[in-house]
């Protein structure tokens, strides 16, 4: 009886010292959270705001925003650009062959399927490179949810942002709803605090320039076709927009 006694004083010393390690780890990473979101919120995005832009987002769905980033591409020779999962890799080096652009340091993520994964694996890739403030590119048809992530993802990570809004043309990239717009604001503020100790990796991350097109020659993809992209750029250049 004295033995059992001491034995299950013994399992419950044990099981107190684990409960107060883990109350003790638990406050610990709550509070690291906690101190993160403060320094970022409030003291490194209000310091970024007043920085210039040093790089670029384009969010795929849109050749439209594609265009658009080639036109950044040569306004802006210096910054990166990440083109979050756009059209396939053949089709935007196409794109950028045909407006002459340059295709150094511009860069294309795959991993992401919804607007949510576009800022999941891209901030923190932004995050690597150093940026202090982004220049994102969407459309109108995909807003106000795109505006609502890039202020959460974003601005949780102390990334300051500018949106620049490129016009639509034929059947919309996106289709946006209250539920849709809800959901992922919800589900982003969540990650917003979680992104603090963890970090997403993407492992389909490719420089533009080192697109290797004998890998997609048998592959059945389908591009924009260049007619509509004369057309597009043709109206641009005559300042009609798209």
């Amino acid at each position: 009886m004295v033995k059992k006694q001491k034995l299950d004083l013994s399992r419950h010393l044990f099981w107190k010292k684990i409960t107060r390690l883990f109350r003790f780890l638990l406050v610990g990473v709550l509070g690291f959270i906690l101190l993160s979101l403060i320094n970022n919120l409030a003291i490194r995005l209000p310091q970024n705001l007043t920085q210039d832009v040093d790089a670029i987002l384009v969010l795929g769905g849109s050749v439209q925003r594609e265009i658009y980033a080639t036109e950044l591409a040569d306004a802006y020779p210096k910054l990166p650009i990440l083109i979050s999962q756009g059209s396939s890799e053949p089709c935007i080096v196409d794109l950028f062959r045909f407006t002459g652009s340059r295709k150094s340091n511009v860069w294309l993520e795959k991993c992401a399927n919804s607007t949510f994964e576009n800022f999941f694996f891209s901030v923190p890739i932004l995050k690597d490179w150093g940026v202090h403030k982004v220049k994102v590119v969407t459309s109108p048809t995909h807003l106000p949810r795109a505006e609502w992530l890039v202020k959460i993802h974003l601005g949780a990570q102390g990334i300051a942002a500018e949106m620049s809004i490129v016009k639509e043309t034929g059947i919309p990239g996106n289709n946006e709803s209250l539920i849709k717009t809800g959901l992922d604001i919800t589900r982003s503020m969540v990650w917003g605090i979680f992104s603090q100790i963890i970090r997403p990796y993407c492992s389909d991350v490719t420089e533009l320039s080192k697109v290797d097109l004998n890998n997609w020659k048998n592959q059945n993809y389908q591009c924009e076709s260049r007619l509509r992209l004369y057309k597009n750029l043709q109206r641009k250049k005559q300042g009609l927009g798209f």
